[in-house]
């Protein structure tokens, strides 16, 4: 295990700079995962820290170790990626035994390490089989058995997930979460998918063309968004975004020191309900005519339309009888409403 510190990382294609001074620390045993839309950098990244791209400057080390000018192969690190990347011609206990034969192995550790991960995996029945008469679930976890079985000082993972269906995708994020705890291994984790994102990260790092937007745990990317671009790309239904005239009045409402002026106000659809009598007084109230309504199993998302013909979504339990064209006020407290200035940084 090791910590991994980037250093003012960087990366040109020829006039072209995709990654922007990236500076982070990440700790012994820490779940990083890098997320952004895609063409931020997030991948060209991960590949740097794998050795698999070359660096234009900057540092990047893993353990006490610099590996700028290493190998893959020296760098001490697994990754999985979203292909498999497994030998067809191989059964999978020879796909897992592969790289430590390479790597003059004894046979007995080599038949302990393969015989740990497939039992943490629950691969055995399928040792002896190989990959094409697998399921697309059990080749990733195949494919992160060989990972597990290099006890790497890191796991790097190149959105190992974007291949498999809806419900695997949900199995599979509770079994790296798992695995990554029992093994307490450092693991970075490249997604475009912010629900895989939130739900394995001990920590975010948001990523917007090269540069990290924001860092930190997913609770406090989703309650304090530092920017628009964090506050529409975590959580979904994403925030919404209103243009509004910040008087004093009702700055001493929400006992801000704001200035006064226009603000961009967010406030996410879980947080928007429908008004009641008296609701206003610690809150807003905005009036919306119902143009879609989406339903979703216990709940429903409405998307309303303002005067200004600009769209907002909010929550309603799944059994409301809301439809379309209906004319309707929600309401939202202030403490749950989010301010940004006009550059998209946040104010509050």
């Amino acid at each position: 295990m090791a910590n991994i510190a980037l250093k003012d990382v960087r990366k040109t294609y020829g006039s072209i700079e995709v990654i922007k001074g990236v500076s982070l620390d990440i700790a012994d045993g820490e779940m990083l995962v890098l997320v952004g839309p895609s063409g931020c950098g997030k991948s060209t990244l991960l590949r740097m820290i794998a050795g698999l791209e070359s660096i234009t400057a900057g540092t990047i080390e893993i353990g006490s170790r610099v590996v700028n000018n290493l190998e893959p192969s020296e760098r001490d690190i697994a990754m999985v990626f979203q292909n498999y990347a497994l030998y067809p011609h191989m059964t999978v206990r020879q796909n897992l035994a592969y790289g430590l034969k390479n790597r003059n192995t004894p046979k007995d550790e080599i038949d302990r390490r393969i015989a740990d991960a497939a039992n943490a995996l629950e691969i055995e029945p399928f040792l002896e089989r190989k990959p094409r008469q697998l399921s697309g679930g059990q080749r990733q976890r195949v494919a992160m058995g060989r990972a597990i079985v290099r006890e790497p000082a890191a796991f790097l993972f190149d959105e190992p997930l974007s291949n498999l269906d809806a419900k695997l995708r949900v199995q599979m994020r509770v079994e790296i979460k798992r695995l990554q705890r029992s093994l307490a291994t450092t693991s970075v984790y490249v997604t475009h998918d912010q629900m895989e994102a939130m739900t394995l990260a001990d920590r975010l790092v948001v990523l917007n063309a090269g540069r990290i937007e924001q860092i930190g745990t997913p609770i406090e990317l989703y309650e304090k968004p530092a920017t628009t671009f964090v506050a529409t790309f975590i959580g979904s239904p994403s925030m919404n975004l209103l243009p509004m005239e910040i008087s004093e009045s009702w700055k001493l409402a929400v006992n801000s020191v704001v200035p006064a002026g226009t603000v961009t106000l967010g406030v996410r659809p879980e947080d928007l309900h429908l008004a009641e009598p008296g609701s206003a007084e610690n809150g807003i109230k905005i009036g919306v005519t119902v143009a879609a309504v989406e339903l979703v199993g216990a709940e429903s998302y409405v998307h309303g339309i303002l005067p200004n013909r600009q769209t907002i979504v909010f929550r309603v339990p799944g059994r409301s009888r809301i439809t379309v064209d209906e004319p309707l006020t929600v309401h939202a407290d202030f403490k749950s409403l989010h301010l940004f200035d006009e550059v998209g940084k946040r104010l509050r």
